[in-house]
C-alpha cells in the first residue's frame, strides 16, 4: 500500500471541485480582432475586454523596468501618460499601477485605516473584497444597488466613511446607482469610490466613465480604473486629489514593493489613449444594442445596461454543457461560476466588441437560437 504524501489533501480538494461543476484549467489561444483560435480551431471571441477594439499600435518592447518606481524604475513616459489620465478623470492627479487589482489593493489599503467605516456594493470584484479585508476599517456590504439599505447603514458612527462601487458591475454588467449614491454622499460626508474598469473609456462623453454618464463626475473623490480593459492595453491607475497619491506613493505596498510597469506599455496606453476612441466607442454601441436586441427576441432575459451581457443559467453544470455547445459551433464564451459569481447563478458572460462586424454578430445569434431551443 502506498504510503501517504503530505500534499494529497490538494487531490482531495481538486476532487471536490471537479463534483461541484466548478474545475478551471487554462487554454491556450491565439486571439488576434474579433477572433481567437483554440487548439487550431477557430472561434468567434464573446469573451473579450478589448471594448473598443483599438487598431494594434506597433510598440518595440525594447525598453524593461528592472525597479520599483521608487527605486529606479520610473519613466518620463509615467509623467506623461499620468497628466492625461487625471485630465481625463477631470482629478488633480493620477497614479499608475501594473494592474487594475494592485490599484485596487494599494489605494483602499492606504486610505482607510481603524476606526473608519467601508460601505462596499455586495457585487463588487474580488479585488474590491479583498482591499477592504487589507485595511482595518469596518466593513459593511449593502444590498446590489439598494440604496435605501446604504442609507441605513450609513448611519453608523465612524472616523471616516467611504463607499465603494463598481461604475459598471463586471459579472451583471448593470450601472451603478451613482446619482443617489453621490446624494447619500453628499448628506453623510462619505468618501466615493467608484472601481470604473468596466466603463472607463466606454461610457460618458468622450469616454469620461460612468461617473460621467450619469453627471456625477466631479462629485467622485477616487476614481481606480484600468488600462487593459476600454483602452486595450495593460495596467491600472487611479486618479483623485494630489495628496491622496502622495499617501498612496508612501503607503501602497502594490505600489513600493514591485517592479515598475515597462514603460513601452506606458507609451503604449498613451498612444491608444489618443486615437480615435469615439470611432470605435460608436461602433461598440452599435454591436452591443444588435446583440442585446438579438438576444431578447430569441427570448433570453436580458437586464444588462453594458456591452458586457450575462446569459443566467443557474446550475454549474448546465452552464458548462450551454458553454461547450457554443465552443464546438464556434463561438467563444465562457462559463462563470461560483465562486466569481454566487451559487446556482452561473452564466455565459458574453463581452461585446467593436470588432465584431454585422456578420459576425449574425453568426453568434444563429448560434444562441440553437443554444436556446437545447438549453431553455
Amino acid at each position: 500500500m502506498a504510503s501517504k504524501h503530505k500534499l494529497d489533501f490538494v487531490d482531495t480538494e481538486l476532487q471536490a471541485i471537479k463534483q461541484n461543476n466548478l474545475y478551471r484549467k487554462l487554454r491556450y489561444g491565439k486571439a488576434q480582432g474579433a477572433y481567437i483560435t483554440i487548439n487550431g480551431k477557430k472561434l468567434l471571441n464573446l469573451c473579450s475586454n478589448d471594448y473598443l477594439g483599438i487598431p494594434i499600435t506597433k510598440i518595440q518592447a525594447n525598453q524593461l523596468q528592472s525597479s520599483s518606481r521608487l527605486v529606479s524604475g520610473n519613466d518620463e513616459s509615467y509623467k506623461k501618460l499620468e497628466k492625461v489620465l487625471a485630465k481625463h478623470k477631470s482629478q488633480q492627479n493620477s497614479l499608475i499601477f501594473p494592474t487594475g487589482y494592485m490599484a485596487n489593493l494599494g489605494s483602499i489599503s492606504a486610505i482607510a485605516k481603524k476606526g473608519d467605516l467601508i460601505l462596499s456594493d455586495e457585487l463588487n470584484h474580488a479585488s474590491i473584497i479583498e482591499s477592504c479585508k487589507l485595511t482595518d476599517a469596518k466593513v459593511l456590504i449593502y444590498k446590489h444597488n439598494d440604496m435605501q439599505d446604504l442609507q441605513i447603514k450609513t448611519k453608523q458612527k465612524a472616523k471616516n466613511k467611504f463607499i465603494i462601487t463598481e461604475g459598471v458591475f463586471s459579472m451583471d454588467g448593470d450601472l451603478s446607482s451613482l446619482k443617489q449614491i453621490t446624494e447619500i454622499a453628499e448628506k453623510t460626508n462619505a468618501i466615493t469610490i467608484v472601481d470604473d474598469a468596466h466603463g472607463d473609456f466606454v461610457i460618458g462623453k468622450d469616454g469620461k466613465g460612468t461617473p460621467n454618464h450619469f453627471h456625477v463626475g466631479k462629485k467622485i473623490d477616487l476614481y481606480i480604473s484600468s488600462l487593459s480593459k476600454g483602452l486595450g492595453s495593460f495596467g491600472g491607475y487611479i486618479a483623485t486629489q494630489n495628496n491622496v497619491v502622495d499617501l498612496c506613493i508612501n503607503k501602497s505596498k502594490s505600489f513600493i514593493y514591485t517592479s515598475a510597469l515597462p514603460s513601452f506599455l506606458v507609451k503604449h496606453s498613451l498612444k491608444r489613449f489618443e486615437s480615435n476612441r469615439e470611432k470605435q466607442k460608436k461602433k461598440l454601441e452599435k454591436n452591443t444594442k444588435s446583440l442585446s436586441k438579438g438576444l431578447r427576441e430569441i427570448g433570453f432575459e436580458i437586464n444588462s445596461e453594458s456591452q458586457i451581457i450575462p446569459i443566467i443559467v443557474g446550475n454549474e453544470k448546465s452552464a458548462m454543457d450551454f458553454g461547450k455547445f457554443l465552443f464546438d459551433n464556434g463561438i467563444f464564451v465562457q462559463p462563470i461560476r461560483y465562486p466569481t459569481v454566487p451559487k446556482n447563478q452561473a452564466r455565459l458572460r458574453i463581452s461585446v466588441t467593436a470588432w465584431l462586424k454585422d456578420k459576425d454578430i449574425e453568426r453568434a445569434l444563429e448560434i444562441f437560437q440553437k443554444a436556446y431551443v437545447k438549453f431553455c
